[in-house]
């Protein structure tokens, strides 16, 4: 039974929370695009070199996320709060395939955190 796109994105938040980027990328389709303004990455490795910047930007962060689905596609509109630096504009885009997340947009402003 394929997992819908909600259980993925639930799943692929659990795993997030871990930093383990093998355990991240297996969400996601053997030929996944990760794209990101710097360009496109692909392939689970590609995911795991993505999300791992990511991660680095913003360890330990505070995350506020606003999904909105429609169908196969999820926009999410996302903030994030870590020790040095925060985002308030992020913006993703996943599109989901056979219970995976077959690619991803990825784009945030990273600035000094205001304390």
């Amino acid at each position: 039974m394929t997992r819908t796109p909600q259980e993925v994105f639930a799943d692929h938040g659990e795993r997030l929370g871990t930093g383990d980027l093998d355990l991240i990328s297996r969400n996601y389709t053997e030929d996944a695009v990760f794209v990101t303004p710097e360009g496109a990455l692909t392939g689970r490795s590609g995911v795991r070199e993505g999300i791992g910047r990511l991660l680095a930007d913003l360890p330990d962060a505070a995350w506020r996320l606003t999904p909105r689905f429609a169908g196969d596609v999820l926009f999410l509109q996302w903030t994030a709060t870590g020790t040095a630096h925060e985002v308030l504009d992020g913006v993703d885009t996943f599109v989901f395939r056979d219970g995976l997340i077959s690619a991803q947009t990825v784009r945030y402003t990273l600035t000094p955190r205001t304390k």
